[in-house]
């Protein structure tokens, strides 16, 4: 079962190497913070060392889905071994004593003394007799030559699959290793590059836009925390999309005012539509219905709250440029200038 070390494999140590040299700082500039650009750069090199990891990963549970096979092999002919063994020895004994009558009296199965004497009908039953014997102990002689070959290739298949199957253990062994190493420089690495990064920018880097089309599958309020991305303010998140956007808008927020964005709500679940919906019947959009349900709508605080504000004004007239706006409903019915919307949402509320 001699199995060479897998392309992808080869492929995805290189990838680790050149990823960890790509990825390792300059003395002169570690205390640099990474530009955008690079950690893109050292992202896209860690997807594709991750595909490499899971193709080599695929080879190797196939390789040892192959030595599997080979030692439930070994067990079998082990067994097989076993029943010539048992079939040997019993067939032992009638060879041993048949040499020992030979060496004794060679010549009392000898033909003189069978076919001896002058009555024909004596003669031929003597012939009779000798046949029978010579028949048998040629059966007999066969029959174990037959299972000593037998037993011998068995033993030479068994010693066989030992000595393979010790040695592609060892390799598999030493090559998942060498996997998890790899793996674990890579997030090593990783994290410590994200570390140096702005909230907004590692969010950036974490969140995918191929997230969305999964996210439309769930009913409003039911989408699980898997497909929606977090905010940099702890404990929010939106759908990918509307995150991207606003992780932009709070990047441009907190150069004008210093400070991040203040949330009171984004994703907003069912069941706490369906709360605030009791409290505020007519107030609060009927549960299934909310953009926040869809995870493209936020409710703001630090000021934005307040129509007329230099928070509220400013993203009067910049949030378009993010991809958000106020939607014309919140200006009167009912009255809420903290709620803002993603522009590229289909599915518009007359609430909150």
């Amino acid at each position: 079962m001699r199995s060479p070390r897998p392309a992808a494999l080869i492929a995805a140590i290189s990838v680790f190497a050149s990823l960890l040299m790509a990825g390792a700082p300059d003395r002169s500039s570690a205390s640099q913070t990474p530009s955008p650009s690079s950690v893109e750069a050292l992202r896209k090199q860690a997807d594709k060392a991750r595909n490499e990891l899971s193709k080599a990963t695929k080879e190797w549970e196939a390789r040892s889905k192959q030595l599997s096979t080979s030692e439930e092999k070994l067990k079998k002919t082990l067994a097989d071994l076993g029943v010539a063994d048992a079939q040997l020895n019993q067939i032992r004994e009638p060879l041993a004593r048949l040499a020992a009558n030979s060496y004794k009296e060679p010549g009392l199965l000898g033909i003189p003394a069978l076919l001896g004497g002058d009555d024909p009908d004596q003669a031929l039953a003597a012939a009779s007799d000798l046949t029978m014997l010579s028949n048998e102990q040629k059966a007999l002689i066969d029959k174990a030559g037959v299972l000593r070959k037998q037993h011998e290739q068995l033993a030479a298949t068994a010693q066989d699959l030992q000595s393979r199957n010790a040695i592609e253990q060892t390799r598999l062994q030493q090559e998942i290793g060498g996997l998890k190493a790899r793996a674990a420089a890579l997030t090593s690495q990783l994290t410590a590059v994200l570390k140096k990064l702005d909230p907004n920018t590692r969010l950036r880097l974490t969140c995918r836009t191929s997230l969305v089309a999964d996210a439309r599958k769930y009913p409003n309020g039911l989408i699980p925390a898997r497909y929606l991305c977090p905010l940099p303010q702890p404990g929010r998140a939106l759908r990918a999309d509307a995150a991207l956007a606003f992780y932009n808008l709070n990047a441009a927020y907190k150069r004008r005012f210093g400070t991040q964005m203040c949330l009171t709500d984004s994703y907003r679940p069912l069941a706490e539509q369906q709360r605030i919906y009791s409290q505020r019947p007519g107030m609060a959009a009927v549960p299934g219905h909310s953009n926040h349900g869809y995870g493209t709508a936020v409710d703001l605080c630090g000021g934005v709250q307040s129509q007329g504000s230099a928070q509220f004004n400013w993203l009067q007239a910049n949030s378009k440029h993010y991809e958000w706006f106020h939607p014309s409903w919140a200006y009167s019915s009912p009255f809420e200038p903290w709620h803002w919307e993603y522009t590229k949402e289909n599915t518009p509320t007359g609430s909150d």
